[in-house]
């Protein structure tokens, strides 16, 4: 385990959505391609913020996380779109969403603080 509540938080959505994509890999072009899409920003959110530890500066941080925070706003908007056209009920993706929805509300957060800090030291973690 990470020593951080959103890289924690975050392996465990990738690996809730590795599953849901595998679901949704077997509805046809559209779900494959939806899979897909979800696929890399679900995983991503966990990476960058992964990298983001061991960061060699505040700017470096930040920067990792802002991807992160990208990809988390992608993913709720790929699980949005896996409801509209019917590829999984809302229901089915409810956990999903609402994970992406807070991770991303947890990374905004973090970022603020992090540009907030008066602290510059090599390790943006310090």
């Amino acid at each position: 385990m990470s020593n951080s509540i959103i890289c924690d938080r975050s392996f465990q959505f990738a690996s809730r959505t590795l599953t849901l994509c595998d679901r949704l890999y077997k509805r046809g072009p559209s779900g494959r391609h939806l899979a897909s899409q979800l696929l890399s920003c679900a995983t991503s959110i966990g990476a960058n913020a992964e990298e983001a530890q061991e960061a060699q500066t505040k700017a470096d941080f930040i920067a990792k996380l802002s991807i992160s925070r990208k990809e988390a706003r992608e993913a709720t908007w790929w699980l949005r779109l896996v409801v509209k056209n019917n590829l999984a009920t809302a229901n089915d993706v409810e956990w999903e969403l609402s994970e992406a929805r807070q991770l991303l509300a947890m990374i905004r957060s973090a970022i603020l603080t992090a540009r907030a800090s008066s602290e510059r030291g090599a390790n943006a973690r310090s």
